[in-house]
């Protein structure tokens, strides 16, 4: 077990965001889902235009401000013992949406390059399955690329039970449903 707990994306940790934002572009720069979980997060001009943009998406009314159909809640995985930002995870409050409901899922998410292998994601995405619960979703939908052995295994180890893989642009991604 880790030492983390998730919190709902707040100003409190805009500079850790943009340090995490950077590891990201120089660890991470030729992966295609280099921001998984973080939606836009490559595209905000600041730490605090994105965390806002967050908390735009959490809600139905407003989703829509931040160019995304489907509300989502963005939580930070922060390390108890030194308060640092180690990884950021989505939770979409439903799938009903082509995209989500194939290949997008119920969350995305990704560990903060100098935080790998430390088993933040499996801790973390069982701590989501909480989150999930709360908000009433039964069972959640976590694809990832087939090649992408870590969050499978991550997956796996949260109760994954592999559906299929489908064929996205030429990508092979892996479907599993979790019961929360």
């Amino acid at each position: 077990m880790t030492d983390i707990y998730l919190i709902e994306a707040t100003p409190k940790y805009a500079e850790q965001v943009w340090q995490f934002r950077q590891e990201i572009f120089d660890c991470d720069k030729d992966s295609e889902s280099q921001f998984a979980g973080c939606f836009s997060l490559d595209e905000a001009t600041s730490a605090e235009e994105w965390i806002r943009w967050c908390r735009l998406r959490t809600s139905e009314e407003t989703c829509g401000q931040t160019g995304v159909d489907v509300p989502s809640t963005t939580y930070f995985a922060i390390r108890k013992s030194d308060d640092r930002l180690v990884d950021i995870i989505d939770l979409r409050h439903h799938i009903n949406h082509p995209i989500l409901g194939t290949w997008g899922g119920h969350c995305g998410y990704t560990v903060r390059p100098s935080e790998r292998g430390h088993g933040y994601a499996k801790e973390m995405l069982h701590l989501n399955l909480n989150n999930a619960k709360e908000l009433g979703i039964g069972k959640i939908l976590i694809t990832c690329h087939s090649d992408n052995r870590a969050s499978e295994k991550t997956i796996l180890a949260n109760g994954g039970v592999y559906e299929k893989t489908i064929i996205i642009d030429g990508t092979e991604i892996k479907r599993y449903w979790i019961t929360v």
